[in-house]
């Protein structure tokens, strides 16, 4: 039985040697990795590694990224946080739900699609639990965003697409990035950044992440 039911001194342990060590500085980052409980969102016989910076299997052949990345890309979209400005953040594939709480920790609305229902369902429950109340969760196709609470100060895509999808560029705000992994089996890792002008591009790493689901794919 664990003496600590929420795992407080894991969470640090995993950000000052996992997190830290990966170059991630941003504060507001550091401290939303620190509170989520990411044990709370793997299946239960994957608990004794929630903490490992590993991605872990979830249900329909989907995963939950390893805590590096997920911070990597948290950090790469330079959030001002809910205490200076009101953002707007859409996340593409909510999986289990964990890239979700740890943007909501951070700023003031999250906007999350998922395609997969069960998926959906589940991760709304967990969020809803663990009291999140700035979290507003979708089924449907990310491919194609949420147009009607556009623009976002901020998009994040859990899953890679061969392209990046023009509908989450035409939703950003002028100064808003978009930050996705995109190519085949793997992946670049990449910061797109509406200007008035148009868009900037910057590679940040190369990663691998599962496919894109559409909806054409659904059976």
């Amino acid at each position: 039985m664990l003496k600590d039911p929420t795992r407080q001194a894991e969470r640090d342990k995993m950000v000052d040697e996992q997190i830290i060590s990966h170059g991630i500085k941003d504060p507001k980052v550091l401290a939303a990795m620190r509170r989520v409980p990411r044990h709370k969102f793997v299946p239960s016989r994957y608990s004794a590694m929630a903490y490992n910076d590993i991605p872990l299997p979830i249900d329909r052949g989907q995963t939950i990224s390893q805590p590096s990345l997920v911070a990597l890309m948290t950090e790469a979209l330079a959030l001002e946080g809910a205490k200076k400005v009101p953002e707007k953040v859409l996340e593409v594939g909510t999986g289990s739900g964990y890239q979700a709480a740890v943007l909501a920790e951070i700023v003031s609305d999250v906007f999350t699609i998922e395609i997969i229902e069960p998926l959906a369902t589940k991760a709304a429950h967990t969020l809803a639990e663990l009291g999140y109340r700035n979290i507003h969760t979708r089924v449907g196709d990310g491919y194609r965003g949420w147009p009607e609470e556009a623009p976002f100060d901020a998009i994040i895509v859990t899953a890679a697409s061969d392209h990046v999808p023009q509908p989450l560029l035409d939703q950003l705000a002028v100064g808003g990035r978009l930050i996705l992994p995109v190519g085949r089996n793997y992946q670049t890792l990449e910061l797109h950044r509406r200007t008035a002008k148009g868009y900037e591009r910057k590679i940040i790493t190369l990663v691998r992440f599962v496919p894109l689901v559409r909806e054409k794919q659904q059976e």
